[in-house]
């Protein structure tokens, strides 16, 4: 599912670290403060020391309104009456994960084509015309379980928009001409997808975790862009568009009687259709071992540690974030203070255990490093993954990992439209509606003792693939020297049909 910003704001979890920042105000004052040597000399001149630091209030958000109607549509409505705006989401289950292998990128054209063409009564160039002039907006979209539309608008345009956004979602009309232009746009993307060793590494690493034919790693070839039609886009909203499917949200300035009115009138008498199916698949984890891709173009390396991650729900999930936290989280992470900091191996650098909703995430490190460090950034990286297992958590590493979390998982949810995003996510999954507030106590309740359990029992170094994208003849020690084996190549040529070679005017194969 995407993020359920309903501003469409992309979302993802970036946890690599290493990039400069300004110091803060009171790195500042402590450069040009002198400290007292006594306590009370310093409360009398006022260092920043002595400020006292309040305990965190707890956490406790206002919830939605809820409404869930009868044939299985749920309504989550937020007031706000600070500004005269009203924004709304509606996420469906079904995304790309639910498409057969031989129609792989069918969401996304969907999710261009959909808006784009418009519906029965305005094409998509006229909509643009109309919603332009109201600095309102209709997307469309779709992710990996989840299809979506959006709307955003002044007060006094919602209901105009609203019929808009409704006659969008239940009249489509996909056009040939807007699914060849996203089809266009899509083939551009897949021949230029080597051109970033960070976009190769990070996709290369999902494959070796999840497994080349998973929906969770899977890429869309020419061949599987080209052979979708608009009979398949179609199909695919009759199956998905349905209201048992959805989780609509809406935040901004209305008043919620009369929203809930609006929208029950809009999906009430809509007959539920076909429930999604939950996710069964299995992951394995990958094939322990040395991967290489020898990209000979660039001059420094993607350096991966992989293996399978968790899910939210796992009772260890408080526990393995702190763990994260410390192991490297930040820049006073030990990844940071070792790889970056004391060796200076890495541009940067992060790692952790990845939390899905309904699948497992990823445990991976990860480094960016000049090419002839490429082996002994590796090497670091393995020695302080291992060392999760043999070096003791200290006093200070848990309460600093914890006052990290916990600041800044406030700020994460210090709106009200926030709050709504997280709630449709937790309803879109199937989570309790309190587990937000869960979070607090369940990372302050987190000690030493925890810490170390569950590194003894998650952390397995012989579970791991290492994955180097990187310039081999520029390595400054054979990755031989890590002692995982003989590196195993991993083919990324894009497989090309010779009728678009054609159209590329004769073009060798994508490296």
């Amino acid at each position: 599912m995407r993020a359920f910003s309903l501003q469409r704001t992309a979302a993802a979890l970036l946890w690599a670290v290493g990039l400069t920042c300004a110091p803060t105000l009171l790195e500042a004052q402590a450069q040009h403060t002198v400290i007292p040597a006594d306590a009370s000399q310093a409360k009398q001149h006022g260092a920043w020391e002595s400020i006292p630091v309040p305990p965190l209030r707890e956490f406790k958000p206002v919830q939605p309104r809820r409404i869930e109607l009868k044939n299985g549509a749920v309504l989550l409505l937020v007031e706000d009456h600070e500004l005269p705006f009203i924004s709304g989401s509606i996420e469906m289950h079904g995304g790309e994960r639910d498409v057969p292998a031989a129609k792989a990128g069918l969401t996304d054209l969907y999710g261009d084509a959909w808006r784009t063409s418009g519906s029965r009564s305005r094409n998509g160039d006229q909509l643009d015309d109309l919603l332009e002039a109201k600095a309102a907006k209709i997307e469309t979209g779709a992710d990996i379980d989840s299809t979506s539309i959006s709307w955003s608008c002044l007060k006094q345009d919602e209901p105009e928009v609203f019929g808009l956004m409704l006659d969008v979602l239940q009249h489509p009309a996909f056009s040939q001409q807007k699914l060849a232009l996203a089809q266009q746009q899509a083939v551009a993307g897949i021949v230029r997808r080597n051109d970033s060793a960070g976009a190769i590494a990070g996709r290369e690493a999902a494959r070796l975790v999840y497994g080349s034919t998973s929906p969770y790693a899977r890429q869309p070839e020419i061949a599987t862009i080209m052979g979708i039609t608009v009979a398949d886009l179609e199909q695919w909203h009759a199956q998905t568009t349905v209201p048992n499917r959805m989780v609509i949200g809406v935040f901004g300035d209305f008043d919620a009687a009369a929203m809930e009115a609006s929208l029950r009138k809009a999906f009430e008498t809509l007959p539920a259709g076909k429930p999604a199916q939950k996710a069964q698949e299995t992951f394995a984890g990958p094939k322990p071992g040395l991967y290489l891709i020898d990209k000979q173009d660039v001059n420094q390396s993607d350096v991966y540690l992989v293996s399978l991650g968790t899910r939210r729900d796992d009772p260890d999930y408080y526990t393995l974030s702190v763990m994260n936290e410390i192991f490297g989280g930040g820049f006073g992470s030990r990844l940071f203070q070792d790889v970056r900091t004391k060796l200076g191996l890495a541009y940067s650098i992060g790692g952790g255990y990845g939390a899905g909703y309904d699948h497992p995430g990823i445990f991976r490190v990860v480094a960016q490093t000049k090419s002839e460090s490429t082996t002994a950034a590796a090497e670091e990286m393995l020695k302080d993954t291992a060392g999760l297992k043999t070096e003791p958590f200290t006093t200070d590493e848990l309460r600093m990992a914890k006052d990290q979390l916990l600041n800044s998982f406030i700020f994460n949810y210090d709106s009200r439209e926030k709050v709504l995003g997280a709630a449709a996510r937790l309803e879109f999954y199937g989570y309790p509606a309190d587990f937000l507030a869960r979070y607090q106590a369940g990372v302050e309740r987190v000690t030493l003792a925890d810490l170390e359990r569950v590194a003894r029992q998650r952390v397995d170094p012989s579970k791991l693939a290492v994955l180097v994208v990187g310039n081999q003849a520029q390595f400054g020690r054979s990755l031989a020297e890590l002692k995982l084996g003989t590196p195993q190549p991993i083919d990324i040529t894009i497989p090309i049909p010779p009728e678009v070679r054609k159209q590329m005017m004769g073009a060798g194969p994508a490296q």
